[in-house]
């Protein structure tokens, strides 16, 4: 699984996150996972692959309050509560990517995130969220 294909996954998962809570949330999370189109010949993930996109989402999920925060506070005339839900999740994650995940640069998580809302934003997402993240930038 590339990249790419592992952050969309986790994008999603951390989406269904708003929806749910606590155990019905990891329950959605596990059926995401079970239900997943593979490529030809791959019957399933791997256990490393499952868990490791279990794992990044849970972290992300875990720091929502503290990552929300810092949005707040960049985002000039809009808070999180504000916001559309892709929006927030993508901002979310590439805000967590660019403080806590050391094997991604911040350009790249940035450049991710802003694809990502090309994807599955509105036509005002690349931008908005692009905005955002440049005020984060350390």
């Amino acid at each position: 699984m590339t990249r790419r294909q592992s952050r969309e996954h986790i994008f999603k998962m951390l989406f269904c996150r708003d929806f749910y809570t606590g155990e019905e949330w990891k329950e959605q999370a596990e059926q995401y996972l079970d239900s997943l189109e593979l490529p030809a010949g791959q019957d399933a993930l791997t256990k490393e692959e499952r868990e490791e996109l279990l794992t990044k989402a849970e972290a992300i999920s875990l720091r929502t309050a503290e990552l929300d925060e810092k949005i707040d506070g960049a985002a000039e005339g809009w808070k999180t509560k504000r916001m559309g839900k892709v929006d927030l999740t993508i901002l979310r994650l590439a805000l967590y990517e660019m403080e806590y995940d050391e094997q991604i640069p911040t350009k790249v998580a940035i450049n991710e995130a802003v694809d990502i809302a090309k994807k599955f934003g509105g036509s005002e997402s690349p931008g908005f969220v692009n905005g955002i993240l440049a005020r984060l930038v350390d």
